[in-house]
């Protein structure tokens, strides 16, 4: 009897392995958590979560921490002085001597935080925060920093952390993405950074806007389509998916199609839920004025804060704001960097009182990141000198989602150049927010290409000490 070979496309349709199968492979392993006849159901977490949801405030470019919530008082004293230990062996330009912070700086709350006199609106608040003094990377570059920051890897196109929270998670609202990213940058890995990558299409993240255009703007894109009725969008929607149907099943499984037919069915959902979710227009003018949107300052983003809200609030999974690409002070500190924190203090502000003024706060963690630091050594000189890249030792901030409250955990050195107490990586960062969620980073893997991927790679640990 003559064997003929079967191709891959040939053995994969005989398997039958659909999108259901093949998207859920590494979760229904553990056991009957997903429906797998729809990709974006609700699915029950490994165990109890602390959060159920992800607001994540992007400052793109680089934030100081030691000109914002790292007070360092030898580096004040030391001003102009040479680093009194040797700086990192590759370098994203050269530096000087040491810079202090140009800024006042005071204690507040019952915890005491310093914070400097460019955050007042968030200071606020520090009785409320989470912060992480010692975070720590290793990419000099933007690029490859932002991508380690969203996807865990900075030399791969690897799924965004939004994507594998939506994948583990699912949707708790199924007329509206998963997934939402507001004004994100275009640059520095673009759209990589909210990209699905190799997991399947449906977890990507879809963007409202992008950097270059005002919130106030920002829209999905052929969210309407005014020349058809919704019954005849319906009926041209259902012969499309029977068409692509027949298609498949004489190709086999495609991944690629699946996702698209169910992005159309998404898409047809969303117009109903959607514009409503968007339109700010029935929100209070108190509510407006909490977020900035009365000053053409703090309008911008306080928007997008506002808008993501309003997403989490009507079960959006993981929602992102980005204020780009403003924090990159290589020169003119001084100058920018008060520009930068005027337009953001009084918006994170603002969503915060309001999230826990609707008991959302409580079970959505709110984070504050950029993709690293700055150091704490001059770059260039006089009134227009800055600091270049650090991501050796810098700052991030979590809020609710179960964690400790006026917890500052970990440090930096005396000068705020390298985490030197209870380091955290930004894989350990990553395995701690999927823990918050309920998702062990550990089982969170998706087969590609002959391996078991995860968010995480093959590091990272959960850093319990950040919970309450």
């Amino acid at each position: 009897m003559r064997h003929v070979p079967l191709s891959r496309r040939e053995l994969v349709q005989r398997l039958g392995a659909g999108f259901g199968a093949l998207a859920l492979q590494g979760l229904l392993a553990e056991g009957a958590r997903a429906d797998t006849t729809d990709p974006l159901a609700p699915r029950a977490p490994h165990f109890a979560p602390r959060a159920k949801r992800v607001i994540f405030l992007f400052m793109h470019g680089g934030p100081s921490q030691v000109d914002t919530f790292d007070y360092k008082p030898l580096l004040q004293r030391d001003h102009d002085k040479p680093l009194p230990f040797a700086k990192p062996r590759v370098q994203f330009a050269q530096t000087g001597n040491l810079y202090g912070s140009p800024w006042k700086w005071a204690q507040h709350g019952e915890t005491g935080k310093w914070v400097s006199e460019l955050f007042p609106h968030v200071a606020t608040k520090v009785d409320e925060l989470c912060f992480v003094h010692s975070l720590h990377g290793t990419n000099e570059a933007h690029g490859g920093a932002l991508l380690a920051l969203h996807t865990g890897s900075a030399t791969f196109v690897r799924p965004s952390m939004g994507s594998w929270v939506l994948y583990g998670l699912g949707s708790e609202n199924q007329n509206l993405p998963g997934f939402v990213t507001i004004c994100p940058t275009l640059g520095h890995g673009g759209v990589n950074n909210w990209s699905s990558a190799f997991l399947p299409g449906i977890y990507q993240g879809t963007p409202i806007g992008n950097a270059a255009v005002p919130a106030s703007k920002a829209v999905i894109e052929h969210l309407t389509r005014a020349d058809l009725q919704g019954d005849v969008q319906r009926a041209e929607l259902d012969l499309l998916a029977d068409l692509n149907r027949e298609h498949q099943e004489r190709q086999g499984a495609d991944d690629r199609l699946e996702s698209r037919i169910a992005s159309f069915e998404l898409a047809f959902r969303m117009q109903m839920e959607a514009p409503g979710v968007l339109d700010l227009a029935n929100e209070s003018e108190e509510t407006k004025k909490l977020y900035g949107l009365d000053d053409p300052v703090t309008e911008n983003f306080g928007r997008q804060c506002l808008m993501a809200r309003r997403l989490a609030e009507s079960g959006v999974r993981f929602v992102q704001c980005t204020h780009s690409y403003k924090w990159d002070q290589h020169e003119k500190l001084k100058e920018l960097h008060e520009k930068n924190s005027r337009e953001v203090d009084l918006p994170i502000a603002g969503l915060l009182t309001d999230l826990k003024a609707r008991g959302l706060l409580e079970d959505t963690l709110v984070l504050w990141a950029g993709e690293f630091g700055r150091t704490p050594t001059a770059q260039g000189a006089g009134e227009g000198v800055g600091r270049d890249h650090n991501p050796h030792g810098f700052t991030v901030w979590m809020a609710g989602g179960g964690t400790k409250a006026g917890l500052s955990h970990g440090a930096t050195d005396d000068y705020g150049f390298y985490a030197s107490v209870d380091k955290v990586h930004v894989h350990d960062f990553h395995a701690t927010l999927l823990a918050l969620l309920g998702l062990d980073h550990e089982k969170l893997t998706y087969r590609y290409a002959g391996r078991d991927f995860r968010l995480t790679d093959v590091a990272g640990h959960v850093v319990r000490e950040l919970f309450a």
